[in-house]
């Protein structure tokens, strides 16, 4: 990595004369669009000719026409446009080295030597096989008196560069592929919707998902919407498991729930190979529950290797327990529909990376991956990725299912983890029993401060139950601080967070009111609850609660507890954390509006449109909202900006709308200047653009903070809360001496919050160096680096910092516990 004194900017690289081809190979995957517009865009930016390869290795070995010099104005509006505009196309003739030779062919002919391939690992493998061979197709091709000797030495070495685009996330390397997170926005809406419905006719609902050969799709979704059973392929199920299955739904049903989840993979039978029967458990009729889910990962196995299909699991269930049980599979409908923020987001920032590393690629520089790790974009070996992927397979074929696990990477066994600790009610007789010397068992307080923010539901549910696991009795406050002071507080138990996860808003009810009014009532009620942990959801004003509960320490031996916070807030403003609960939400959000709004204006004449943001003084939103959206410009605080910045813009979209480009998007985030409003701004654009384009703008309010949350939300939620309980569990026990809990050290009143690539515990009196508090932001923040790449992709000449780039890595077989994990961006 570049020291400090050695900085590396993005405009010092030159491509020129150099060409870049990008091609999408294998299935397509929503985000796949935003990759090639960002290859695009960047490699034009840096002086490179870039070439779209049509229907992907077909369109290079077939050459002639498929084979096209891209233009700024051809990836226009096709940010927000799902699968692949430039097509995919399985390809039999690149598999054969005739097939491959003609491909070199066409790419030497064209001056080529830049090579971007976006698909799976079958893609990527066929990427690295062509480059091992290229200088031996060269020569075939002189000797067949194709090419010149020149040509052959002039283009003697091929650079490949990969990026993941598969909806499975099957692919060994990277957190997250290109497509995943759009996949389970589908999955996410399909399960929503149905639990309207089939909560009118107590129904058992049935639904299968893709990932035949990774259970990634099915249990992120299982974690998002609450499932109650779950079969992958990397985990088959044990002896016993259609009695411990409907036992499980009769028992939720018997709790009043309207909410039952299972997820199944296809394929999945027992131990011994036997097939699946319904004569296992006695009819449950009797028990009264109102909806059941099942949702099922087609591919799933059990340790037979025998399928267990969707029709098995609606059998079983209405031989079994005569629920009125459906299935749906779900098929296709997973590929299709507009990418998420996040897909555009993660392809936009691949995209620059793979464009990068192609510019820095040398005759030795082996063919590599971009990847994402926690939060960075890394460039990894391709062979290593694909080979651990192959392992994995290979694992699972030999029935190793803990190592496949573990070979998929931290991300799946977090999630993997997470879901086993919230999945199944462990009986009485499994929780921890009190030990006079070495207590297990204490009362745990939960509570959402500030305003409310999509997410927050789930992450209750997720610390209630593993609080509960762990031998807990967890307390509800409602109204945050105002409503502690208040005695508003009562025990909540396991059944009584089911189906939160996809709840928007605060079901517990939370305020902006902070704790130092009210701390004599606050310490009263935790006397008289006897509380010994606190566990705050919530944005800025829940840190400066901690900070005060904090400084009475000295005052109030009540508040002597482990604290712990989560942060959740749209603004993602909270200090110590990358990400908060509630922004990716309000993130799409911003982004359908962003596609409506640009939608409307299809059509009619050239149009800007101006569109104000929240955040208060955060530019978050704003800024990697236009990003995914595809905006010109984004005004914010943290980038202070005059009427010359303002007048450049104008001038700039001005000479945008005299050639094709036909809309113009411009965000600003509420309280970026007090004086160049939204009105201002929107009022210079209207004045300034006269007789090239008119202008609108758009408040969007609440409605970002408003909805169900996002696939990302609930599942960041669900993985940071339950975290956050394992934490305060052992500082209970840490910190239990003499029959009564006492902490009082700066280590025992925490913010937990994702840093890079890590989820990690910060002292919150070490945090208040780094916090802005007039403007309720951090000091530094990491998104103000992706700003760059905003401007670079609407065609402005700017300075982008790679000092992080460039170094290539290597894949990590992790065998770290989940407590010392990271979670995907």
């Amino acid at each position: 990595m570049a020291q400090p004194d050695q900085k590396k900017f993005f405009e010092n690289l030159s491509g020129a004369g150099k060409a870049i081809a990008v091609l999408t190979s294998g299935g397509d995957a929503q985000g796949m669009n935003a990759a090639v517009r960002a290859v695009v865009r960047v490699g034009i930016y840096v002086g490179a000719k870039v070439y779209f390869i049509h229907e992907g290795y077909q369109g290079l070995v077939d050459g002639g026409e498929n084979i096209e010099e891209a233009k700024w104005e051809s990836v226009s509006s096709m940010l927000q446009v799902g699968g692949t505009v430039i097509g995919s196309a399985r390809c039999k003739e690149f598999r054969t080295h005739e097939g491959r030779r003609a491909a070199a062919l066409n790419l030497v002919l064209r001056g080529i030597t830049n090579l971007c391939v976006i698909g799976g690992d079958g893609s990527l493998t066929g990427a690295n096989l062509f480059r091992e061979e290229w200088s031996g197709l060269l020569d075939e091709l002189v000797q067949q008196g194709k090419i010149d000797k020149e040509s052959a030495e002039k283009y003697s070495h091929l650079n490949i560069v990969g990026m993941v685009g598969s909806i499975d996330n099957d692919f060994c390397g990277t957190d997250m592929t290109i497509g995943t997170d759009s996949a389970l926005h589908r999955i996410i809406e399909v399960v929503d919707a149905i639990v309207t419905t089939a909560q009118s006719h107590q129904r058992t609902f049935v639904l299968e998902v893709m990932g035949r050969h990774c259970g990634y799709l099915a249990l992120v979704s299982a974690l998002a919407c609450g499932a109650d059973w779950m079969f992958i392929p990397e985990m088959p199920p044990a002896d016993g498991w259609e009695e411990q299955m409907c036992t499980k739904l009769s028992e939720t049903r018997s709790r009043g729930s309207r909410l039952n989840i299972i997820i199944v993979a296809e394929g999945a039978m027992d131990r011994h190979g036997q097939v699946i029967t319904s004569n296992i458990v006695k009819d449950n009729r009797a028990r009264k529950k109102r909806l059941n889910i099942i949702i099922i990962s087609e591919g799933a196995i059990d340790t037979s290797n025998k399928p267990i299909t969707s029709e098995h699991i609606k059998d079983l269930v209405v031989k079994c327990l005569g629920f009125d049980t459906r299935v749906t599979i779900l098929g296709h409908v997973q590929r299709g529909g507009t990418p998420s923020a996040f897909d555009r987001i993660l392809a936009s920032r691949m995209g620059v990376e793979a464009v990068l590393a192609l510019l820095e690629a040398s005759a030795d520089t082996p063919a590599c991956v971009v990847s994402l790790c926690g939060n960075q974009a890394v460039r990894l070996p391709l062979m290593e990725c694909v080979q651990m992927t192959q392992e994995v397979q290979k694992a699972m074929d030999e029935r190793k299912f803990e190592e496949a696990v573990r070979l998929r990477g931290r991300s799946f066994e977090n999630n993997l983890n997470t879901y086993k600790l919230l999945a199944h009610r462990k009986p009485q007789s499994e929780l921890p029993i009190d030990d006079p010397s070495c207590r297990s068992s204490f009362n745990v307080a939960v509570l959402n401060v500030g305003a409310p923010a999509a997410g927050m539901n789930a992450a209750v549910r997720s610390a209630v139950r593993v609080g509960i696991t762990e031998g807990h009795k967890i307390f509800a406050v409602n109204d945050g601080f105002e409503g502690f002071a208040k005695g508003q507080i009562k025990e909540i138990k396991w059944g009584d967070v089911g189906g939160w996860t996809g709840q928007g808003g605060s079901l517990l009810g939370t305020k902006r009111t902070l704790p130092a009014k009210h701390l004599e009532k606050i310490a009263e009620q935790m006397k008289a609850n006897q509380i010994n942990a606190l566990l705050v959801i919530g944005g800025f004003e829940a840190y400066l609660g901690l900070v005060e509960l904090l400084a009475a320490r000295g005052k109030y031996d009540e508040f002597c507890v482990p604290i712990v916070m989560v942060p959740a807030t749209v603004s993602n403003n909270v200090p110590g954390s990358d990400f908060s609960i509630g922004a990716d939400t309000a993130l799409n959000a911003i982004t359908d509006t962003c596609d409506r709004i640009k939608q409307s204006a299809s059509g009619t004449k050239r149009r800007v449109f101006i569109i104000e943001t929240m955040g208060g003084y955060c530019g978050y939103l704003a800024s990697v909202g236009g990003l995914a959206a595809g905006a010109d410009a984004a005004y914010i605080f943290e980038e202070p900006f005059d009427i010359r910045d303002l007048q450049a813009n104008v001038e700039h979209l001005t000479a945008k709308m005299k050639t094709s480009i036909q809309r113009g998007l411009v965000l600003r985030n509420e309280n970026s200047n007090e004086n160049y409003t939204t009105d201002f701004i929107y009022q210079l654009y209207s004045e300034e653009g006269k007789g090239v384009f008119d202008c609108r703008k758009n408040v969007l309010g609440h409605m970002q903070q408003g909805g169900a949350p996002s696939p990302f939300d609930r599942n960041f939620g669900t993985k940071i809360a339950a975290k956050a309980m394992l934490w305060i569990s052992r500082k209970l026990k840490e910190t239990y001496r003499k029959g009564k809990v006492f902490a009082n050290t700066d280590d025992t009143a925490c913010l937990l919050g994702m840093r890079r690539r890590a989820l990690v515990f910060q002292p919150v009196v070490e945090l208040k160096n780094e916090t802005d508090f007039v403007h309720r932001i951090p000091k530094e923040q990491w998104w103000l680096k992706l700003r760059p790449l905003m401007k670079i992709l609407a065609k402005y000449k700017t300075s982008l910092d790679v000092s992080e780039s460039g170094q290539l890595e290597h894949v990590v077989r992790h065998r770290r516990p989940i407590e010392s994990e990271g979670v995907p961006a």
